[in-house]
């Protein structure tokens, strides 16, 4: 295969640490400037070869923690290790690290093969062309060798780039926000490759994003950020379906929060009051199982109903009455308005069935399986900004 050409000369893993994807840990990294705290604290562990995204909006502390690892910033405090070895106060180049970053950082002169070979022929890597053809092979660029950057449009561009960095096969393959600058259906599309590419040379990925949908799709764990901190890390499923924080909840998609206090303990499960409502809660799916609680709910968990097709009165349906809809193709979007609740959002597939129209009333139901319950001390609204944080 390709990849089995991507191999590290004798004497080389020495000079660069790298023998392969190794295991990166943090150990208490705290990053401070002047009375600003980016990093406080953190402890993570990377396995070998895994594909990791560090997930959060701007200013969280994501590529803060990027540029740590890097060399590119020094921890006020903390240790970060690779395959065990103590890197903390090493420089960037001694480092068995590449980055690959958004805007490629292509030399323009140079072909795209020598942009490739550049840093094995800068250490005298032996086999340095051979490699660097093998690594745009791994990114279906090889026939493309002779072209300068310029002449490659910006997907191409960035295939180049990560061949740049694979080649030298770092312990730790660094992602910078890198498909930032590409439109949303080359983004895509480059989302399933940089998968496969990783999967194919077992590196460790860190990849570095703001963008969920590109979280979720490629990494094997997802660790979300807020102040410096992880709010929760997990396999991408997991945390999308029990979130355990309001921040991660809004964050990570969207979520409808309904606050209650818990009324009844039904021996598996809590029922919620919510303005009058009553809300089944799992309790293998709640945070809390007393007091003040929110209850969340996915838009597409919910089912909306036409009030003559609804069930008898029980929990979780909630009679409302749609005040916008916004058709999105494979799906519309309902914002519901639930006296004692709230507005709440809900996806509805577009298979044929009538659409409801603002002013209609309409039953929202759902499975209690699906909702979840969080601590009801916490901001219903955290995290909704998006990427541009609270």
């Amino acid at each position: 295969m390709v990849q089995d050409q991507l191999t590290t000369p004798p004497g080389e893993a020495a000079a660069t640490g790298s023998t392969g994807g190794a295991d990166l840990s943090l150990v208490s990294v705290t990053k401070r400037f002047t009375d600003f705290t980016a990093v406080d604290g953190l402890d993570l562990t990377i396995p070998a070869g895994s594909f990791f995204a560090l997930l959060g909006p701007s200013g969280c502390g994501k590529t803060t923690t990027l540029r740590m690892v890097a060399g590119l910033e020094q921890p006020t405090s903390g240790k970060i290790t690779i395959g065990g070895r103590d890197i903390t106060g090493t420089s960037a180049h001694e480092r068995p690290v590449n980055t690959v970053f958004q805007n490629y950082a292509l030399f323009p002169h140079m072909s795209v093969l020598d942009n490739v070979a550049f840093g094995l022929k800068r250490r005298r890597v032996r086999g340095a062309e051979e490699q660097a053809k093998a690594a745009l092979e791994l990114v279906e660029l090889g026939h493309l060798a002779a072209r300068r950057p310029g002449q490659l449009s910006g997907g191409q561009q960035q295939r180049v780039a990560l061949a740049r960095a694979v080649v030298n096969r770092p312990a730790v393959l660094l992602l910078d926000e890198p498909l930032g600058a590409l439109d949303m259906k080359l983004r895509r599309q480059m989302q399933v490759e940089l998968k496969k590419i990783q999967t194919e040379v077992g590196l460790t990925f860190v990849h570095v994003t703001h963008d969920q949908e590109e979280a979720m799709t490629m990494a094997d764990t997802v660790a979300v950020m807020n102040g410096g901190k992880v709010e929760q890390m997990g396999a991408p499923r997991d945390l999308y379906e029990l979130p355990r924080t309001a921040f991660v909840a809004n964050f990570l998609g969207k979520s409808n929060l309904i606050a209650g206090t818990v009324a009844e303990d039904r021996g598996d499960a809590v029922v919620v009051d919510a303005g009058g409502h009553r809300l089944a809660v799992r309790k293998d799916r709640a945070a809390v199982h007393q007091g003040p609680v929110l209850v969340g709910i996915r838009p597409e968990k919910l089912t909306m109903l036409w009030p003559a097709d609804a069930p008898a009165p029980e929990a979780n349906l909630l009679h409302g009455r749609v005040l916008d809809t916004s058709f999105t193709g494979v799906s519309t979007e309902y914002l519901v308005q639930v006296p004692g609740v709230g507005t709440l959002g809900v996806f509805c597939q577009n298979h044929g069935q009538q659409p409801a129209r603002p002013g209609d009333d309409v039953v929202l139901a759902w499975d209690t399986g699906h909702a979840f319950g969080l601590g009801g001390d916490q901001d219903s609204t955290a995290g909704a900004a998006g990427e541009d944080g609270p």
